[in-house]
């Protein structure tokens, strides 16, 4: 008979049997526990701990919870600036060129050490007198001057025609006083004025409806070019006032400061193209709806739009604004001058302006009046009175004005009324009317 304590085999356990025969029974050790297990040993699989023999009590085993990691030990504290290195940083210090801490730290150690304290105080009085306050804005005419001077010093590789100078000039003007607007000041209100039969009219816009005013104006000269047209349209494309109107009504662009980057790349486009475009350009002509003008007066006529509304702009935002250069100026007034006797012929043609006296033939001399302009881009100009037709003669002047050059373009721009005008008058009484009326009408929205 075998005894269970010397050998055998029940149940697929083994015991050893004891050292000592016929001492006492060892007990067998405990059960290996399936988190001690190799789970990737052969026949794993088939051992009673695998997920595919779950234990006969149907109860998962939970794993004892992970221990805490140990919390991080914090890092050293950097020590603090010794006396050498705050007396190095008391210059900076006067200069306000310190970080906050450092700032912190040499202020610290001027509670404590009187030496660097009267140091630190001679440093502040110097940089004082070396350094007197001012405004850390631009002076407001530096920009405009520096880039007026950049583009007086270096021609062009491919020059801008003498016609187009003037609206590239003013367009980069107006760009420079826009580019560092803010969101609210795109918001500013904007009043345009403008002169129309005997009254003054104005409408209120904001500083981004303007320039999309401009931008939408300035699509004729594009559309004339053959380039597209800003509002797309495809058929005609109609007057100053009604392309303002749809454009302010359809554009996402006017309440907001985005109209910038497409007027001005507009402007660019408008430049180059006449740049590349050789010499007979000039004489394309570019509708306005009622009238039309050839492509060298239409720039010039974008120039002074755009010039008249950069002071709208300037003024509403409270800012300086110099009038163009004496050449440009010059050139300005000598459109609204060439423009004179058909706007006269057209306000007597509605009733408004005073009759011819007599026929004159196509090319002959007739009543003229002399138109005096001071100042920076004056001259002389004798304006046929009885149709355009007439050849301007010194020898039938019948009346003479004089004003100065600011003056006459805000009277042709629509912003004074002919009664406002400080001309000096001298003659013909009713053909001084007619002819500052007349200037008056051709401003336009």
């Amino acid at each position: 008979m075998t005894s269970p304590f010397q050998g055998g085999a029940e149940d697929g356990e083994e015991y050893e049997r004891p050292a000592n025969p016929g001492g006492p029974a060892r007990i067998p050790g405990p059960r290996e526990a399936a988190d001690d297990l190799d789970l990737t040993a052969p026949g794993y699989q088939d051992h009673p701990a695998h997920p595919a023999h779950p234990p006969a009590t149907g109860h998962a085993e939970v794993p004892p919870p992970a221990e805490p990691a140990p919390p991080a030990e914090p890092a050293p504290a950097a020590p603090p600036p010794t006396h050498t290195v705050l007396k190095s940083l008391l210059g900076a210090w006067a200069l306000a060129a310190c970080s906050a801490d450092e700032t912190q730290a040499v202020e610290d150690h001027l509670t404590e050490c009187a030496r660097c304290a009267e140091e630190a105080l001679r440093l502040r009085d110097a940089v004082g007198l070396l350094h007197p306050d001012e405004s850390l804005d631009l002076k407001p005419l530096l920009r405009s001057r520096v880039l007026e001077d950049c583009l007086g010093k270096r021609p062009a590789r491919i020059p801008v025609p003498v016609w187009a100078s003037p609206y590239d000039t003013e367009t980069a003007r107006l760009d420079a006083l826009l580019r560092d607007f803010g969101d609210s000041e795109w918001h500013t209100p904007v009043r345009l004025k403008w002169f129309e039969e005997e009254h003054r009219q104005s409408r209120r816009t904001t500083v981004a409806g303007v320039i999309g005013h401009l931008m939408a104006v300035d699509g004729l000269v594009a559309v004339a070019l053959g380039l597209d047209d800003p509002l797309g349209l495809d058929g005609p494309a109609g007057s100053p006032a009604e392309r303002t109107e749809r454009f302010w009504e359809d554009s996402p662009y006017p309440t907001t400061r985005r109209v910038r980057e497409p007027w001005r790349e507009q402007g660019h486009t408008l430049v180059r193209t006449v740049s590349f475009a050789g010499t007979g350009v000039a004489e394309l002509d570019v509708g306005y709806g009622s009238f039309a003008l050839p492509l060298g007066d239409a720039f010039l006529e974008r120039a002074f739009e755009c010039w008249v509304h950069a002071v709208d702009i300037a003024e509403a935002v409270d800012y300086p604004y110099d009038p163009p250069s004496g050449p440009h100026l010059n050139r300005m007034i000598d459109l609204a001058a060439r423009l004179l006797p058909e706007a006269l012929a057209g306000r007597r043609r509605a009733g408004l302006a005073a009759a011819p006296r007599g026929l004159v033939a196509a090319g002959a001399p007739g009543r003229t009046l002399h138109l005096e302009i001071e100042g920076a881009g004056g001259g002389g100009w004798d304006i046929a009175l009885d149709s355009p037709a007439a050849k301007p003669s010194a020898e039938h002047t019948v009346a003479r004005i004089a004003l100065d050059g600011t003056e006459f373009c805000q009277l042709a721009a629509g912003h004074i009324s002919p009664e406002e005008a400080a001309a000096g008058q001298n003659g013909d009484r009713e053909a001084i009317r007619d002819v500052l009326f007349a200037a008056a009408s051709l401003s336009r929205l």
